[in-house]
């Protein structure tokens, strides 16, 4: 049986799907102003695993129920301990040196992990105005994954003594 959407479900996917554009978009730039190659590699990765979840609404707009196991999920997995090792085992600076980062970086951090935290935010809503149980656990994976996303970024910005928690 194809996968009936109403109204409103459609609605919510799309402008999901506009927020997973924007996301690949800023990260895709941002890796490219980005100074500090950890960064810039943070900022790939992330980007083709927002192309992914991209992909993913695309498929339920079309009528698609996808698989959030297999595949798509080995390569995400594989995208968040990319990051994971970055931040915990890349080439930390020294206490010393910390806070002496590039101020162009700061600012690029800062605004995605302000773009994380709105579309997580954002996927909360949809996940409960969702009938179907397959849908709600396609987009709350995808939610998860904003999360680590804004998790990667906080700790890149923690080790790089760009945000202190008080």
């Amino acid at each position: 049986m194809p996968l009936q959407l109403s109204q409103k479900e459609k609605m919510l996917l799309m402008d999901q799907r506009t927020h997973e554009e924007t996301c690949v978009d800023k990260y895709a730039k941002y890796a490219n102003q980005a100074q500090d190659p950890q960064l810039k590699q943070l900022f790939n990765s992330y980007s083709a695993q927002e192309q992914e979840h991209l992909n993913t609404i695309n498929q339920i707009l079309n009528g698609q129920i996808p698989n959030v196991g297999g595949q798509q999920n080995q390569s995400q997995q594989q995208g968040q301990q990319q990051g994971q090792q970055q931040m915990a085992g890349g080439s930390p600076m020294p206490a010393s040196v910390q806070g002496n980062y590039n101020q162009e970086d700061a600012k690029l951090c800062k605004d995605m992990l302000m773009t994380e935290k709105y579309v997580s935010g954002t996927y909360n809503t949809a996940i409960f105005e969702f009938r179907d149980t397959k849908i709600r656990q396609v987009l709350n994976h995808i939610q998860k994954e904003e999360q680590q996303h804004g998790e990667g970024i906080f700790r890149y910005m923690q080790d790089q003594g760009m945000y202190q928690v008080q």
